[in-house]
């Protein structure tokens, strides 16, 4: 027989019982609603972009020129309903041929329709080879802008492999194969044939401002130093067209190509599978769904430094020198 004591020990215990099953339930829905949530994000879809409308494209950290991005590029181009396009950006640059492919696929845009260029924060070396693609290049006054340049980077350890006296050996068809390496002194016909290559795509960076931004040589030579400029500098320097943001560029697509101010700007954005956001790209999408910005930033951020490890060959990108 039991006691009253034991009667409302057991009653607590179902009470406990039905508030655990319902939270875990609660929490099971929500992980199942962030997942479906994620799911719908990232896979994308066409059904936002059908009607009438001006696309919009954020060229956004470290420029690769990757597949995808190229073929939301030509996706926008081939769309009826896309009346004009509105390319914002935020890079520092990245490959030189990255940076090219980009390029050309807007130009290929800017044969149907309007493009124009918004610059953000920084639209830097490569990133400013993309702006270049566009009909028009508005920048704010303190935005970045230029670094023309090319750049190839290589660390070398060989004194520090002789110091604690390790030697790597090769077998070589000719004293040029795999040169650079890292591992030996650079030769000085290495470096000779890898300031050729340097040289050479500076040359193709510079015909392509001269020729895009019509400049002559005296101005050219004033931006092909490899510095940057604000977005004031570049007025006075015709790397920009005009001061603004997106409300500028849409106010010029009405007056200068007649695009309907009214039309809904959309944004165009890559088909992105879970599998390719990677651990850091998944977290911050988990904690973008669930309205936790502040601590999504810093993992994207730490996505953009991963991304911009993979960099090889000819870079056009601009840095600070980090600070002793």
């Amino acid at each position: 027989m039991h006691s009253p004591s034991d009667a409302d020990y057991l009653v607590d215990r179902r009470l406990l019982r039905r508030k655990l099953t319902f939270w875990r339930v609660a929490l099971f829905a929500l992980l199942a609603a962030v997942l479906v949530g994620l799911g719908v994000h990232y896979t994308g879809s066409d059904a936002g972009h059908a009607g009438r409308h001006i696309a919009r494209l954020s060229i956004e950290g470290v420029i690769t020129g990757d597949k995808d991005t190229l073929k939301l590029i030509k996706d926008i181009g081939a769309a009826r309903g896309a009346e004009a396009l509105i390319v914002t950006i935020e890079s520092p640059g990245g490959t030189t041929t990255g940076a090219e492919r980009l390029y050309k696929e807007l130009r290929l845009v800017a044969e149907k329709k309007p493009v124009v260029a918004v610059v953000g924060t920084m639209a830097a070396s490569g990133g400013y080879i993309a702006a270049m693609g566009s009909d028009r290049i508005f920048a704010e006054g303190n935005s970045l802008v230029g670094s023309i340049g090319v750049l190839f980077q290589f660390p070398n350890f060989s004194k520090l492999l002789d110091t604690v006296g390790v030697a790597v050996e090769s077998v070589k068809s000719s004293p040029l194969k795999a040169s650079p390496n890292g591992v030996e002194p650079t030769s000085p016909e290495a470096r000779a044939a890898l300031n050729a290559l340097v040289v050479d795509s500076y040359n193709w960076f510079k015909g392509l401002v001269k020729d895009r931004r019509h400049l002559d040589d005296s101005t050219l030579a004033k931006v092909s130093d490899g510095r940057v400029f604000t977005g004031r500098q570049g007025m006075d320097l015709k790397l920009v067209d005009a001061l603004g943001g997106e409300r500028e560029a849409i106010a010029w697509l009405e007056q200068d190509k007649k695009i309907d101010k009214n039309l809904p700007v959309r944004d165009w954005k890559k088909e992105r599978s879970l599998e390719r956001l990677g651990l850091l790209g998944v977290s911050a999408g988990l904690l973008d769904s669930l309205g936790l910005d502040a601590l999504a930033m810093p993992l994207r951020r730490l996505a953009s430094l991963s991304d911009a490890r993979l960099l090889d060959g000819l870079v056009s990108v601009w840095q600070v020198a980090p600070v002793d």
